[in-house]
């Protein structure tokens, strides 16, 4: 673990939740104490709490009544200071019409249908999740333990996040984390949904030593952010 250094201005992260449920589901447990051991200093708050705005960093995690308030929430989204994912990518991904971008992107999607369903028939999916970019881990709802999809589902779900960094203008790189959910048969899969904006990542679908290592790439990646925004904990030291 890294340790704390006095002579050193440590950013304030704030995982962002909801009031009914500011550290949401459990889901994401572990991510205070991944960030801890980079040296990091996060805390939940819910995202309306105005003491919000005085944080650093804001990683939007368990916003889950946003669809109710979407304008406010878009509103809010470009007053705190240095939000992940970007307030632009939060803009684009909430307005369902994405999905028409990426098809006209060429990203196949459930638009055009696949093996006989219908955008609207229920169908089995795979969640594949990316974080600064890359590839992570994958799961189902079905199943507990971790499921590994054939290379064609990643690189359908690799094409997904470049078509929409690419659509609003920024690296890949700066996809904190993504989650695209994907279904078919490897050699004709389709897009159902990419999520963009605090979707769940499934990290208790893993076993406890697969879900430490890659919660230290989350961690990893919020180090890459902060040293990209000139917010590392080692940009500003203390006069």
């Amino acid at each position: 673990m890294k340790l704390a250094r006095p002579d050193i201005r440590h950013p304030r992260i704030v995982l962002a939740g909801c009031r009914r449920s500011v550290e949401g589901d459990g889901d994401d447990a572990g991510l205070v104490p991944a960030l801890r051991k980079r040296g990091l200093h996060g805390r939940w708050m819910s995202w309306d709490d105005p003491d919000i705005l005085r944080a650093d960093l804001v990683i939007l995690r368990a916003t889950a009544d946003y669809p109710d308030r979407v304008d406010e929430f878009l509103v809010w989204t470009r007053r705190v200071s240095n939000l992940l994912n970007p307030p632009d990518v939060v803009a684009w991904n909430v307005d369902k019409t994405y999905l028409r971008d990426l098809e006209s992107a060429g990203v196949p999607t459930l638009l055009s249908g696949v093996a006989g369903q219908s955008a609207e028939s229920p169908v089995g999916q795979t969640a594949l999740v990316f974080l600064g970019g890359e590839q992570s881990h994958a799961f189902t709802t079905a199943a507990e333990p971790p499921v590994e999809p054939d290379f064609e589902l990643w690189d359908l779900g690799h094409a997904a996040i470049a078509a929409a960094a690419e659509h609003v203008g920024i690296a890949i790189s700066e996809l904190l984390y993504a989650r695209v959910d994907v279904t078919g048969a490897p050699d004709d899969a389709r897009l159902v949904r990419l999520d963009l904006t605090a979707p769940s990542l499934g990290w208790l679908h893993l076993d406890a030593g697969t879900r430490e290592l890659q919660q230290r790439r989350f961690a990893l990646a919020v180090e890459s952010a902060l040293e990209r925004l000139g917010l590392g904990p080692f940009s500003h030291r203390r006069p």
